[in-house]
């Protein structure tokens, strides 16, 4: 998978962009706050329908402009594709591929795979559940599309249940045991699909993270569902008999105490959980073993390597560690963010394309 032409018209900093990008190392250079990241989220964008930095599109087109876009061209094992993206002030952004519109964002998973490793990656270890099942929702969507729209209409369900649940003195028990039904088959869908994917993350993580640590460290990444999937057959029933046992606790709380919605990854170092006790080197350490993981159950699945874009991570990272990632993305396009061309020359990469970037205008050097 490469992306042959990257195109931005009035989004972010950039006014006009046309990028021709080499199937390699694909660097840009410069000082913080002169555009390099917005090529970046150009890309995931186009990758996933969504910025990795907002939830507001109209953010994402240039200051005083009422429409912007993104336009990629990209070779795959299929066949070459071309993604649009068009951004409006005051309206819904418009998705299509290869000239089509696209009815809903969803489908556009699956055409251009990316993994990204960025600085706020590590609330991924720090962070909240929230920021694990975002992980894992994110990357399984990539992988299969139809976990999307189960997602969806999961959300979709619970937020009509806990409306509900809002308002005790009018609760309708027939219509929440209606949302109960639908919470019970969508979330057995969606633990079973987070089981499977942890189950497969967490053996090639281990070997990543014990390569990283220079076979000091054993890291152990587990799914922690509220629902455990012990009978896989009778989930959905489980499901609903723990909806219907804590409807009256629900009640009181206004929300629903129960679900995948309240999933979690355990994430251990020697025992230890990493989440709580592990120090800075350590989280990052273990970020960058999952990130890898993403990368290998791409390339399986898809049979073909995804893009990965890295944004001002290298320099985080000791030397040891800068080469078993280079040797990792070795077959990757890869776009990477930096602010010293030096990092990445002593880490021994002597193939690389580089794009100058200052006050936002790229040059290729």
């Amino acid at each position: 998978m490469r992306i042959r032409e990257l195109k931005l018209m009035n989004f972010r900093s950039y006014e006009s962009l046309v990028l021709e990008p080499d199937e390699g190392l694909c660097v840009l250079s410069g000082d913080n706050a002169e555009g390099k990241t917005n090529i970046l989220e150009s890309i995931f964008l186009c990758a996933l329908g969504r910025s990795h930095r907002t939830s507001r599109d109209a953010e994402l087109i240039r200051y005083g402009k009422e429409e912007g876009g993104v336009r990629l061209v990209l070779d795959t094992r299929g066949g070459t594709r071309t993604i649009g993206c068009r951004l409006f002030a005051r309206d819904r952004k418009k998705l299509s591929i290869d000239g089509a519109p696209l009815s809903r964002s969803g489908e556009l998973l699956g055409c251009l795979n990316v993994v990204m490793f960025a600085p706020e990656d590590l609330t991924l270890v720090k962070g909240g559940p929230g920021e694990r099942r975002r992980f894992m929702d994110m990357e399984i969507s990539q992988l299969k599309p139809s976990y999307y729209y189960t997602l969806q209409r999961y959300n979709t369900a619970l937020k009509q249940r806990n409306a509900l649940l809002k308002d005790p003195d009018h609760f309708d028990a027939a219509q929440a045991s209606i949302w109960d039904e639908q919470i019970a088959m969508l979330g057995s869908e969606i633990i079973l699909d987070r089981d499977e994917f942890v189950e497969e993350l967490s053996g090639i993580a281990a070997d990543m993270h014990m390569a990283l640590s220079d076979n000091k460290e054993i890291l152990l990444v587990s799914y922690e569902p509220d629902v455990p999937a012990d009978d896989p057959d009778r989930l959905t029933e489980t499901i609903l008999e723990k909806l219907r046992a804590n409807q009256e606790k629900d009640l009181a709380r206004g929300y629903t105490s129960v679900g995948p919605h309240r999933d979690d990854i355990m994430l251990e170092l020697d025992g230890t959980d990493v989440r709580v006790y592990g120090s800075q080197g350590q989280q990052r350490t273990t970020v960058l073993s999952l990130k890898l993981s993403e990368l290998e159950i791409m390339r399986g699945m898809r049979d073909e390597s995804p893009v990965l874009l890295l944004d001002d991570v290298f320099s985080e990272l000791d030397r040891k560690r800068q080469e078993l990632l280079l040797k990792a993305i070795s077959d990757c396009q890869t776009f990477i963010t930096c602010t010293h061309l030096e990092e990445l020359v002593s880490a021994g990469v002597d193939r690389m394309q580089v794009y100058s970037v200052r006050n936002g205008t790229v040059n290729e050097m």
